[in-house]
C-alpha cells in the first residue's frame, strides 16, 4: 500500500465519525504509522494539520445541516462533537465570518475545506477512460474548436492566493455575488437566452498578484453594453475534463476544484502538455438540476 493510500484511509475514517472524539493515536493506528510520522505526513498531503483538517470539516458539514435540516443549532453542535452552542457558534462564526443562526436566515456561498480524494494527486488515465473517486467522476479528452464562441457578461479581479486557498480555506465565496448579479441581468438588461450555455473564465490581467474572472453567457451578437464585458473562447486544441457529482453545490464547490487540480496537476504534466494562460468552466446552466459541467484549457503550441 502507498503512503497517500494510508493517509486516505484515515481521511475516509475521519468523515465517518465527525459526530465523535478522534484521537491522533486511533488515526495512526488506521494508517498504520507512528503518531509523528502519521502528522507530518498527512499535512503534507491534505496542507493542513490534523486538528484543523477536522474542524473545518466539521465546519463544512455544519454548512449542510443548516440548511437541510429543521434540526436546533445546539442538537446540530452536538452532532458534530462540540460540546456547547457556544462552542459551536463562535468556531462558525470564525471560519467564515457569520454566526449559525446568520447563515441559516441569509444562505450564501461558501468556500469550505474539501475532503481530499489522494488518488487524484496520483492516478493517470488515458484519453476517454473514465475516472471515478468518492464524489467525482471525471473524464479528460482532446476537442478542437473549429471557431471562436462570444460570450457576454461580467468581470471582476481577483487575487491569485484565491486559487491557490481553493479547497483548504474556508469563508464567503466572493466570485457568488458575480454569477447573482449575472443573472439577474442576464435576460432583461443583457437580453441573452435564459436557456443559453454559461462560462467562467479565469484569465490573465495586467495587475501582478490578481487574475480576472469572467462570468457571461453565450451570445450570437457582439454587441456589448458599457457596464459589461465579452470574451471569446478562441478557436483550437483543447484539454476538456468532464466531470459530475451529486448535486450543483457538489459539483461547484468540490467536484471543480478537485477536476482543475487533476487537469493541471496530474493530467497536462504526465501528458507533457502545456495549456495557454485562463481556464474555461462551461456549464449547461447554473440550475440546481445541474450535475455535469466541463473546464476546457487551451493546449499550447509547440515552439
Amino acid at each position: 500500500m502507498h503512503a497517500w493510500e494510508q493517509i486516505q484511509q484515515s481521511i475516509d475514517y475521519i468523515e465517518d465519525h465527525l459526530d465523535g472524539d478522534i484521537s491522533i493515536e486511533e488515526l495512526s493506528d488506521k494508517a498504520a504509522l507512528s503518531p509523528f510520522y502519521y502528522q507530518r505526513l498527512f499535512s503534507r498531503l491534505v496542507k493542513k494539520p490534523v486538528a484543523e483538517y477536522i474542524k473545518l470539516r466539521r465546519m463544512a458539514r455544519a454548512t449542510e445541516l443548516l440548511l437541510e435540516s429543521r434540526k436546533r443549532i445546539l442538537d446540530i453542535a452536538l452532532s458534530l462533537g462540540f460540546s456547547s452552542h457556544e462552542h459551536f457558534t463562535k468556531t462558525f462564526k470564525k471560519t467564515f465570518g457569520m454566526t449559525p443562526v446568520q447563515y441559516r436566515a441569509h444562505p450564501q456561498a461558501l468556500n469550505r475545506m474539501t475532503k481530499p480524494e489522494l488518488l487524484l494527486n496520483y492516478v493517470l488515465i488515458d484519453e476517454g477512460v473514465p475516472l471515478i473517486s468518492e464524489g467525482i467522476v471525471l473524464e479528460v479528452s482532446r476537442q478542437t474548436l473549429v471557431k471562436p464562441l462570444h460570450f457576454i457578461g461580467l468581470e471582476q479581479r481577483m487575487p491569485v492566493s484565491f486559487v491557490q486557498d481553493l479547497g483548504i480555506k474556508s469563508g464567503i465565496d466572493p466570485l457568488d455575488g458575480l454569477w447573482k448579479e449575472f443573472h439577474r441581468i442576464k435576460t432583461t438588461v443583457l437580453g441573452l437566452d435564459d436557456s443559453a450555455e454559461e462560462i467562467g473564465v479565469s484569465h490573465q490581467c495586467e495587475d501582478p498578484g490578481f487574475f480576472t474572472y469572467f462570468a457571461g453567457s453565450r451570445a450570437e451578437s457582439a454587441t456589448v453594453l458599457n457596464r459589461c464585458a465579452s470574451w471569446d473562447l478562441p478557436a483550437g486544441e483543447y484539454a476538456v475534463c468532464t466531470f459530475e457529482a451529486e448535486n450543483f453545490n457538489a459539483l461547484v464547490m468540490d467536484a471543480l476544484y478537485k477536476a482543475e487540480q487533476y487537469l493541471y496537476g496530474i493530467w497536462l504534466p504526465r501528458h507533457k502538455l502545456a495549456s495557454e494562460p485562463f481556464c474555461a468552466e462551461r456549464y449547461h446552466s447554473h440550475s440546481s438540476e445541474t450535475t455535469t459541467m466541463e473546464v476546457w484549457v487551451k493546449l499550447a503550441q509547440e515552439k
